[in-house]
C-alpha cells in the first residue's frame, strides 16, 4: 500500500534525525532559550533580509489559532476564503476562541480577491452590530495546491494596508510555493508584504513544527503570553529549533519542496496523457484528479488517495499529493494501475 493521501504520510528527512541525535546528550534551556532556536531565527531573519519576531509552534492548527486570536480583539473577525483551511479543517477553533470566520467565495483557483475581501468588509459596515472584519487570512499554497503570484499578493496587501486590516499568511506548505520560480516571490517579499506568516516543516520534511513569522511590531508585542496560554511552548522547544536550523542551513527547505512539487507535476502530466481531467492547474505537490468510480474501488486495494468532489453519479474527483520522499517509482506505479483498463 502507498499513500498519496498527506505530505506528512513520512517521518522526517534524514538529515533533521541525525542533526536531532547528534545533540541529543547536550543539555540546554528550555522553551525556545536554546542555541539551536535562536540560530534557526537567525538563518530565518537572513532569508528575510530583515530582523523581526520568529517562534516556533508544534502545528499549522496551533499556530494559526494563537496568531489570530492574539491578533483580534474580541468583536473582531477573520476574513477567509470558502476553501480556507481555518474554515473547512480545524473543527471551529478561530470560533472557540470567540472569533467569527466570513467566509468569502474563493476562485475556482482556490484563492481570495480583492473584490471578495472588499465585499466582506463592505457588507459588515454597521457598527457595533455586526462583527468588525480586522485580519485576512489567506494560505500559501491554496488548499487546492495553486499559488498566490507576485502582483496578486501584492494587490491584496495594499488593499488590508489601506482598509487597516491585518494580513496573515498561513504557510504550511510556504516551501512549495516558494520552490515555484514563476511566483516571483521569495521569503523577504512574504515578510514585506503580510503582517504575520508561517513557514511550515510539518509538510516538507519535519517531524513537526511550524515558525512563526511575525513582521508587524504590534502584533508580535505579548505573542509568547498568548503561545504559553494556548499550550504552544514546548519545554523541549530545542526539538523544534534543531529541526529548523537544518531546513534553512543551507537550501534544504525548498530543495524537499522543488522535489516535492516535481514528483506531484509528473504524476498529474501523466494521467492528463491517459486522458484524465484536473480540476484546476496546480504547479506544486497537490492535484485534484477525476477518476472512474470503478476504477477507484481497484485502485484503493494499493494506493490511498482522499476522494473529494463527486461531479456525476460515476465519477470522483480524489486528491493526490506527492511529498519530499515520493519517488518517481512511486509515482509511475500509479499511473501503471491507473492505466490499466483505460
Amino acid at each position: 500500500m502507498f499513500s498519496f493521501k498527506y505530505d506528512y504520510s513520512e517521518g522526517a528527512h534524514p538529515s533533521i534525525l541525525s542533526a536531532l541525535a547528534q545533540v541529543n546528550d547536550e543539555q540546554t534551556d528550555g522553551y525556545g532559550e536554546d542555541q539551536f532556536c535562536a540560530e534557526a531565527v537567525n538563518l530565518i531573519q537572513k532569508q528575510m533580509g530583515k530582523k523581526c519576531f520568529v517562534n516556533f509552534l508544534s502545528g499549522g492548527t496551533q499556530a494559526n489559532l494563537t496568531l489570530i486570536s492574539h491578533a483580534l480583539r474580541q468583536h473582531q473577525a477573520v476574513i477567509s476564503a470558502d476553501t480556507g483551511h481555518i474554515f473547512t479543517n480545524e473543527a471551529g477553533a478561530i470560533e472557540a476562541q470567540g472569533h467569527k470566520v466570513i467566509a468569502c467565495p474563493a476562485t475556482a483557483d482556490g484563492k481570495l480577491t480583492v473584490a471578495a475581501i472588499e465585499s466582506a468588509v463592505n457588507s459588515h459596515n454597521r457598527a457595533p452590530h455586526l462583527v468588525q472584519p480586522k485580519l485576512v487570512y489567506i494560505s500559501q499554497t491554496t488548499e487546492l495546491g495553486t499559488v498566490y503570484n507576485r502582483k496578486e499578493l501584492e494587490d491584496i496587501s495594499l488593499f488590508c494596508r489601506e482598509a487597516g486590516l491585518y494580513l496573515y499568511i498561513d504557510g504550511a506548505r510556504l516551501a512549495m510555493a516558494l520552490a515555484v520560480e514563476e511566483s516571483g516571490l521569495t521569503m523577504a517579499d512574504y515578510a514585506r508584504l503580510s503582517d504575520a506568516f508561517t513557514a511550515g516543516g510539518t509538510k516538507n520534511g519535519a517531524l513537526f513544527g511550524e515558525a512563526m513569522i511575525i513582521p508587524n511590531a504590534e502584533i508580535a508585542r505579548d505573542f509568547l503570553y498568548s503561545v504559553k496560554q494556548n499550550g504552544g511552548l514546548l519545554a523541549k522547544g530545542r526539538v523544534l529549533g534543531i529541526q529548523f536550523m537544518e531546513m534553512f542551513r543551507e537550501d534544504l527547505y525548498v530543495e524537499l519542496a522543488r522535489h516535492a512539487n516535481s514528483m506531484g507535476v509528473l504524476l498529474r502530466d501523466e494521467l492528463v496523457k491517459l486522458g484524465y481531467k484536473t480540476q484546476v492547474d496546480s504547479p506544486t505537490n497537490i492535484h485534484f484528479v477525476l477518476l472512474p468510480d470503478k476504477k477507484l474501488e481497484v485502485l484503493k486495494k494499493n494506493f490511498g488517495f482522499l476522494p473529494t468532489a463527486k461531479p456525476d453519479k460515476e465519477h470522483t474527483y480524489v486528491r493526490l499529493v506527492t511529498s519530499w520522499a515520493t519517488t518517481k517509482e512511486d509515482v509511475m506505479k500509479f499511473v501503471d494501475a491507473v492505466a490499466k483498463g483505460s
